[in-house]
């Protein structure tokens, strides 16, 4: 009886991984056919773009300052407390800009998404569009997916301007002066490390809109069910933004 549970759940694990492959793969081709739904892209990238920039930038801010009060008190018994800008620079912009950006991108906007799209479903809009002839793909994930690839790494940008920002509020207090800590900002810095800051807000997006789109069109169960489906895309979207961030980090320090 357990064997037979087990193989059940392993059968249903590889179903929703084909289902999830499938929905991405449609909405992918879906980017590039017309027709184009411009206002419903409009729409989403002011949620989740616009909408997201006040946490965002708390968020960089108290980061950044916090990273720079830690390595001032590691690095000032050596008397290298000039090289605090570029220490805050290498990680802000290599590992916690994009990480946080994303993290806080799937709690405020994937569990929206899920929220959206799963109260459609249990309230039969998404069968009805369907007998209407819309293309569901085309009109409701293909936009979201496009808003969060392009909002992604503008976020993460502003994430790590407003980090570097609240390091020099913090280092400025320990009498490093504004030369001293911009010149230090591209001293641990080479071209892949920007590279890699930017490709990847792409792959945490793509996952936080399909994570999004995909637990949200196979919701059921009614008003309970959407709050469960909410809660699932979170935590699969961020346990898949730090998996995908180690491995991705890992490939690219093979290519230094």
């Amino acid at each position: 009886m357990t064997a037979t549970r087990g193989m059940g759940r392993l059968k249903a694990l590889f179903w929703e991984l084909q289902e999830f492959f499938f929905l991405s793969g449609k909405t992918v081709a879906r980017l590039f056919t017309p027709p184009f739904y411009y206002r419903e892209f409009a729409l989403q990238l002011d949620r989740i773009g616009v909408g997201s920039l006040f946490i965002i930038v708390l968020t960089g801010t108290f980061t950044g300052m916090v990273m720079a009060l830690q390595f001032l008190a590691q690095l000032k018994p050596f008397a290298a407390t000039s090289y605090v800008g570029g220490m805050v620079a290498v990680t802000m912009v290599k590992e916690l800009g994009p990480v946080l950006s994303a993290l806080m991108v799937a709690g405020r906007v994937g569990s929206a998404i899920t929220a959206e799209l799963g109260t459609m479903v249990v309230t039969e809009q998404i069968d009805a569009m369907a007998v209407e002839g819309t293309d569901v793909i085309r009109r409701l994930v293909a936009p979201r997916l496009a808003a969060i690839l392009v909002s992604l790494p503008l976020l993460t940008v502003v994430t790590d301007t407003v980090s570097l920002v609240g390091g020099y509020l913090i280092a400025g207090g320990y009498e490093i002066k504004p030369v001293m800590y911009i010149s230090s900002l591209t001293q641990f810095m080479f071209f892949i490390d920007y590279l890699e800051g930017l490709v990847k807000p792409l792959l945490f997006g793509f996952i936080i809109a399909m994570m999004g789109c995909y637990v949200g069109l196979n919701t059921s169960g009614g008003a309970a069910g959407v709050g469960d489906a909410a809660k699932r895309t979170v935590v699969l979207s961020s346990v898949l933004i730090l998996i995908t961030d180690f491995f991705l980090a890992k490939l690219i320090v093979s290519f230094r």
